[in-house]
């Protein structure tokens, strides 16, 4: 009988390096048990103890006496984000038209940019908050943050879930230096390299860029204008065993949709089925002329997570987000931000949020907003029709419009020209995973005004 033990043995080391090549095991990672790994793979455990000893004496991964065999330094270059997915097209790429919004000239126009100017903010609230500050506590200017962040805007926030329905304990809420920041410590706490994560097509943009700093497995899922679409997330639960899923129930980026009800109660049902924990994006709630269905508050914060931030209503300048979830779970996120942040988000930043949404102020600056808001997205669309540029859909609040370009135009085309004629436009494919959106812009309506907007739109269209 032909002997194929070391053509097995040669399997097992291929597949330990494709892990470690491809950073699904990264140096101090633990490798499986001998047992469990022969298990896995078919083989015999003298197999896989052969193929340890040979990555052993390559320097591949060392052996601990008592603990097993973990990967060694693995002389990998350091990981260019911009390349740990696919290729891209620069002008289809997220880092791209980040950079070109948040790098832009103060004359620049940003109808692709995902904020509000600085003129549609609460500016005299925002002023009084500030010097009510300067007046405080010297401790409020000068130490770290606390562990879970200001009790005060803590317990405000917990009284706006209680009027959603979400009764949460002070135990379930923690509060971080930025929205972002509560993703990236919600991926570090669940996710592990190789893991796949769903997300919505389209879906925001970044979700995917912080995604790949993970390393981890992008998956997408239709998105339609009621949520994502029930029979192909049950679908793809089943086919891919994601781990997370990411969305925005309310006023979607980039779409505008929002979540139905009966569309939740799928999602619920076949995450539970599924044991997925979703993460729910809460960031455009106060957009919303009434509430529309919230998975955390049809879930009660089992296994869907909730974040927000004030990024969008109050100041991008003003950074502070938050995470409500499980008790048990808050406590290990409260050790990470401690690790990677040493505390939570600045005082200065957190009481100037508790004091402007303390305020009887915050809640008019929210209706007025709404209401200007309704004019520009209506105003925006009437802009764009001789174009032949229509919205997806008129979204019940927020600021943006999903728009669909006439057929033959590439989004990508267009915002390569545009950028030379100091336009930052949003294309379609960087909010897709599945790279199906060519034929869509993203735009923000209280950043559409500029009349070089339209006038650089058509030049681009015209030179096709």
């Amino acid at each position: 009988m032909k002997n194929t033990e070391p053509t097995r043995t040669g399997e097992v080391m291929a597949a330990i390096r494709a892990k470690v090549s491809g950073r699904a095991l990264v140096a101090g990672d633990r490798l499986p048990s001998i047992r469990s790994l022969a298990t896995a793979m078919g083989v015999s455990p003298s197999t896989v103890v052969e193929a340890y000893d040979r990555l052993v004496a390559e320097g591949l991964i060392r052996a601990r006496r008592g603990s097993g065999f973990y990967v060694a330094s693995t002389g990998l270059p350091p990981m260019t984000l911009a390349e740990a997915g696919p290729r891209r097209d620069r002008a289809v790429d997220p880092f791209w038209v980040s950079r070109q919004s948040l790098d832009a000239d103060p004359a620049v126009a940003k109808p692709g940019c995902g904020w509000l100017p600085a003129d549609w903010m609460p500016q005299g609230a925002l002023r009084r908050a500030l010097r009510t500050l300067a007046r405080g506590e010297e401790a409020v200017l000068a130490d770290y943050g606390s562990t879970r962040g200001s009790p005060i805007l803590r317990r405000l926030l917990l009284g706006r879930f209680a009027e959603e329905g979400i009764e949460a304990s002070p135990e379930q809420l923690l509060l971080t230096v930025s929205g972002t920041q509560a993703i990236d410590l919600i991926c570090r706490f669940l996710l592990r390299p190789g893991d796949t994560v769903l997300v919505d097509d389209p879906g925001y943009f970044n979700f995917q860029a912080l995604l790949r700093a993970h390393q981890v497995r992008i998956v997408g899922v239709p998105y339609t204008p009621t949520g994502p679409d029930p029979a192909a997330f049950e679908a793809v639960l089943a086919a891919e065993r994601p781990r997370l899923y990411i969305t925005n129930s309310a006023l979607q980026n980039p779409t505008g949709a929002t979540l139905s009800p009966q569309v939740a109660y799928r999602i619920l049902s076949a995450a539970g089925a599924h044991d997925l924990t979703i993460v729910e994006d809460d960031i455009f709630a106060d957009f919303e002329p009434e509430l529309s269905p919230r998975l955390a508050v049809l879930d009660g914060l089992n296994r869907v997570i909730r974040i927000g931030s004030f990024s969008k209503t109050l100041s991008a300048s003003v950074r502070c987000g938050y995470i409500a979830a499980r008790a048990d779970w808050i406590e290990g996120l409260v050790d990470l931000q401690v690790a990677t942040s040493f505390g939570g988000p600045s005082p200065v930043a957190t009481e100037l949020i508790a004091g402007v949404l303390a305020g009887g102020g915050y809640r008019k600056h929210m209706d007025e907003l709404r209401q200007r808001l309704a004019r520009a997205r209506h105003e925006t669309a009437r802009r764009l029709e001789p174009l032949g540029i229509r919205p997806w859909l008129m979204p019940r609040g927020g600021f943006y419009l999903w728009c669909r370009l006439p057929d033959g135009q590439d989004s990508a085309e267009l915002a390569r020209k545009a950028v030379e004629e100091n336009v930052v436009l949003a294309p379609g494919n960087v909010f897709s995973v599945s790279q199906s959106a060519a034929g869509f812009l993203r735009f923000n309506v209280a950043q559409s005004g500029d009349p070089r907007v339209m006038a650089v739109l058509r030049r681009a269209m015209d030179s096709k």
